[in-house]
């Protein structure tokens, strides 16, 4: 993989559909979705103007589940509303170990001596949650939970310090593929329900055809009001050292010795929401409280402020 100076227009419809030769979300999606994947080993590098990385996974499993997580009959994991023309699927994606390293390139704006940062983890899983649109399988929604256990690294400060100068890299990529997708979020959705067909009823429960309501009900509770991304580690031991003896520094020309940091932290969770517009409600988020009402209403009256000063100019 590569990260590009300028982002990539969207992929339009699904691949899987347009060569099964369908434009709508059918047979062909199910099937492809319904396949159980088990990799022995697999390797992802990644190359950037500032730094080359590498992504090294043994024993990935990926397969679908149901609305709670569990493996169950693939005709659970998936809820189709025909009034609203969407479809949510649920996927789980588990692996052994995880090798992730990067370093520096040699073109970078690094400096001359860099230390490659490394991290080995042990049992993870990711959770994805997908929000199509039936008539072009064109993803609405995503949400992807990052989920590991016990988790022990140890940085040095030349470490810490590169870390921070590969995410100061990538948030320029980032920040145009967002304002990318922000720009081609506010289009309005035009919800044509598909045609009935013997299909549909895989997305039905069992015990009967459920009336539109109840299907409706189902799928609101499930729902992804908008694209989110999560991370969620149960324990997590952070040691940072000093690497300065390793090199003549000014500490050590004055009998300065290095010293460390240890930091534990335990269920640390992000939640990032990169389309909420401010002033939105947030009561659809992971982890709503009721503080959070405080911080809406002040958001409501920034924005208020700042439309009411634009108008006047």
């Amino acid at each position: 993989m590569r990260t590009c100076e300028e982002p990539r227009p969207p992929n339009g419809q699904s691949p899987i559909a347009l060569a099964a030769g369908q434009s709508e979300y059918g047979f062909a999606e199910k099937v492809v979705e319904g396949m159980f994947i088990v990799v022995n080993s697999i390797t992802i590098k990644i190359h950037s103007k500032a730094f080359h990385a590498s992504f090294e996974l043994w024993q990935l499993q990926g397969y679908s589940v149901n609305p709670n997580w569990q493996q169950s009959d693939l005709r659970l994991t998936r809820i189709t509303d025909p009034q609203r023309g969407e479809v949510l699927t649920f996927k789980e994606l588990t692996w052994q170990t995880l090798r992730i390293e990067a370093d520096a390139t040699d073109n970078g704006d690094q400096d001359p001596v860099t230390t490659p940062l490394r991290l080995i983890t042990n049992q993870g899983r990711i959770q994805i949650s997908l929000k199509r649109r039936t008539k072009d399988c064109n993803v609405v929604a995503s949400k992807l939970m990052f989920l590991l256990d016990d988790l022990l690294w140890v940085l040095t400060d030349s470490q810490l310090k590169a870390m921070m100068k590969y995410a100061e890299s990538l948030s320029e990529a980032m920040e145009k593929s967002a304002q990318q997708r922000k720009s081609l979020a506010p289009e309005s959705v035009q919800i044509t329900p598909p045609a009935p067909s013997t299909q549909q009823s895989w997305s039905q429960p069992f015990g009967g055809s459920p009336n539109a309501s109840s299907i409706g009900q189902y799928f609101d509770k499930h729902d992804m009001k908008e694209s989110s991304y999560h991370l969620l580690i149960s324990r997590l031991d952070l040691h940072i050292c000093d690497d300065s003896h390793t090199r003549e520094s000014g500490a050590l020309k004055h009998g300065m010795l290095g010293g460390a940091m240890q930091l534990t932290f335990r269920r640390m969770a992000f939640d990032y929401y990169p389309f909420h517009r401010a002033g939105d409600a947030c009561k659809h988020w992971v982890r709503y409280s009721e503080a959070m009402e405080t911080r809406g209403q002040w958001a409501k009256k920034l924005v208020s402020e700042f439309q009411s000063k634009i108008e006047k100019l």
